[in-house]
């Protein structure tokens, strides 16, 4: 898959998302892989609520394009980052094409021409997920936690599998988890591996532990980890 690596063109890839009924419905059994596409963004401190919501409302609005799986988008619940991003979208694709096809649709483009002047920042990964999850689309009132890792340069081959691995360790009331690398580093700011974990709810993400430092800690640069409640408009199309 070729990339354009325009600014513009990059935000495409993040912002284009559709969900229909029909995919709600989809199980992981007609799946032999999903693409996991995380973007963040930082809007500017000026920026009028009004504007801010009507972000947010257009890119949940994009759902009627055909082949993303899942999307869900909306302000982050809490964030642990030295960066002070504000909102994220987390969608689902059948494959690396699905994804691109996006680029170029009007509807997306329009969306992108109206809010491109107020991110000052965005971080997005591409990943194929080491796992098809049970559901695809997780209910309204789940919790997405993103963790998004920023590996050392020259780390081995080793290393790597370790972080992978810690990062899979599961605990109580995670419902899914996928992790991978990413495959479109234009906008990922030196972020190369991404994880989504899905909760039923805020009590039970409260119990699940973040990342264990001590273990692969010397491995990496930079953490961000972001949480999402999947708001009910994430549910139908």
């Amino acid at each position: 898959i070729i990339l354009h690596t325009s600014f513009r063109t990059d935000i495409n890839i993040t912002c284009l998302n559709k969900l229909s009924l029909r995919n709600v419905a989809m199980s992981s059994s007609s799946q032999t892989q999903i693409i996991e596409h995380v973007v963040l963004f930082k809007v500017k401190d000026d920026v009028d609520s009004g504007k801010i919501d009507a972000m947010v409302n257009d890119l949940k609005g994009l759902v009627t394009l055909d082949e993303v799986l899942y999307l869900s988008a909306g302000p982050i619940h809490r964030l642990r980052s030295k960066s002070a991003f504000t909102h994220v979208l987390h969608s689902r694709y059948r494959s690396k094409e699905d994804l691109s096809a996006y680029v170029a649709h009007p509807a997306h483009v329009r969306v992108v021409d109206e809010y491109i002047p107020i991110w000052e920042d965005i971080v997005a990964l591409d990943w194929i997920a080491d796992q098809v999850p049970n559901t695809l689309a997780p209910p309204p009132g789940s919790v997405a936690k993103i963790t998004l890792l920023k590996v050392k340069e020259n780390v081995s081959d080793e290393a790597r599998t370790k972080i992978m691995e810690v990062i899979k360790e599961k605990s109580p009331g995670i419902d899914q988890i996928t992790v991978g690398e990413n495959f479109t580093p234009v906008r990922a700011n030196g972020f190369s591996v991404g994880s989504v974990a899905y909760f039923k709810d805020l009590g039970e993400m409260e119990t699940h532990k973040d990342l264990d430092k001590e273990k692969v800690g010397e491995y990496l640069d930079d953490i961000i980890v972001v949480e999402l409640v999947v708001p009910s408009s994430s549910s139908a199309a």
